[in-house]
């Protein structure tokens, strides 16, 4: 098989744990107005298209600034803002109405195009748009009187649920209604937001023209927890764009959204990167159990010693000393729950870009949740920052767990000989070995 085939080979069956992970769950994906004019977005409409024939339950939502301000100077009209917030006097609703009209036109268009030999072929994409959205003016803040800007008021989940459940896409407007049959303009970060806590969406995604979130020296973070992004988002490291989508994404994930992402337009393709491979495109916020996975620390040998002692017990685990584990503290990762410490693992780095997991352990009460996978996954993590590029475990009972983590059997030969000459033959664990 020629390299490129097997590339593509690899890339597909490495995307597999993705692709059933996200069959089902319900993404709520953020387009701006911005992206909608980049040469990319047909390929941007193709990958949305594949997301969906592979199960994904889309809500988009569309912004429309730059349509906007292009329909507005040609009707020759004047648009202020006040702290990131259009004024929108009765007089410029109108054509705020058009050029949103025209971007959902737009939009549905590419999304109903099914030419053969195009990506889109045989896709027969539904897509519904309506009055999902709820709006009541903003009204006047500081003194200024902001007209027909609006502020969400309610998402009708129902509704877009019962569309999505029927597999269809639901395609929401920065045009929101009052129930006096008024019309108001509203930002898209906030449709976007609103919808994705309102139907308690498994992800909300911003496609913007940044790579990523930046931090304090100016590099783009990968992941983040929410503390983190929270922290960030009170700073001025990003572009205006990228810290409205930020401070958004912030706000969805307090409000149950457990991850959101930020990721470029620019980027042929990072949808689907961001999604369906390990180290994804842009920047990733979550709320999962990341937020209480960190370094262990003294005060933890007490909590380990007392979710081990009952593997070592069961010679799961080979035994450590309370001493043992003071001296060793700083290679552990722990999970803590409500100030208990409910996993571990630990990592010991050797030379040759080598280390060892060790005293992976998850408390009875928290297994087959994932934790441990999570763990791992930090782990993994750890070493590539640290540019470690093989991992490998001893274990007595469970190997068929690591083999399904990507670990493959080894022998005493491969590991480095430092680790060699502490190994104990009468526990006769078995070695596994991970390339990073």
């Amino acid at each position: 098989m020629t390299s490129n085939k097997q590339q593509y080979v690899d890339w597909f069956r490495g995307s597999s744990p993705y692709i059933h992970s996200h069959r089902g769950r319900t993404f709520v994906i953020y387009i701006s107005g911005e992206t909608i004019t980049h040469d990319g977005f047909p390929h941007l409409i193709h990958d949305i298209a594949l997301l969906n024939s592979l199960g994904v339950k889309l809500v988009l939502v569309h912004g429309a600034r730059p349509q906007i301000k292009q329909q507005l100077e040609t009707l020759k009209i004047k648009s202020d803002f006040h702290n990131g917030w259009r004024i929108t006097p009765a007089k410029i609703l109108p054509g705020i109405e058009q050029a949103v009209g025209q971007v959902r036109v737009n939009i549905e268009t590419h999304l109903s195009k099914g030419l053969i030999n195009t990506p889109m072929a045989g896709a027969a994409l539904s897509v519904i748009s309506g009055n999902f959205v709820t709006a009541r003016p903003y009204g006047v803040r500081q003194g200024i009187d902001f007209g027909f800007t609006g502020d969400i008021r309610k998402v009708n989940t129902n509704a877009i649920q019962q569309q999505l459940s029927l597999n269809n896409i639901v395609l929401l407007s920065p045009i929101a209604y009052s129930p006096s049959g008024e019309a108001f303009n509203c930002r898209a970060e906030d449709v976007a937001t609103a919808a994705a806590s309102a139907l308690g969406a498994d992800k909300l995604i911003f496609m913007m023209p940044a790579a990523g979130v930046q931090n304090e020296q100016k590099k783009i973070v990968h992941q983040l927890s929410l503390t983190e992004a929270e922290s960030l988002s009170e700073k001025n490291n990003n572009d205006e764009i990228t810290q409205l989508h930020l401070c958004s994404a912030v706000n969805a994930c307090k409000k149950g959204v457990r991850r959101a992402h930020l990721i470029s337009h620019e980027t042929d393709g990072a949808l689907l990167l961001e999604l369906y491979t390990r180290d994804g495109s842009g920047t990733m916020i979550t709320t999962d159990t990341y937020e209480g996975l960190r370094q262990a620390n003294i005060n933890d040998v007490g909590g380990i010693l007392e979710l081990i002692q009952p593997l070592e017990q069961q010679n799961v685990l080979a035994h450590r000393s309370r001493e043992q584990l003071e001296l060793e503290i700083e290679q552990f990762t722990v999970i803590e729950r409500d100030g208990m410490i409910i996993a571990c693992a630990a990592l010991y780095p050797y030379d040759n870009h080598c280390a060892e997991l060790a005293c992976v352990a998850v408390h009875n009460d928290y297994q087959k949740q994932g934790r441990a996978g999570e763990l791992i996954q930090h782990v993994q993590q750890q070493c590539r920052h640290n540019h470690i590029n093989q991992l490998f475990i001893l274990t007595t009972h469970t190997a068929h767990w690591f083999i399904e983590k990507g670990f493959i059997e080894g022998d005493l030969k491969q590991i480095p000989i430092q680790r060699r000459d502490m190994y104990n033959a009468q526990r006769n664990s078995k070695i596994y070995i991970k390339n990073l």
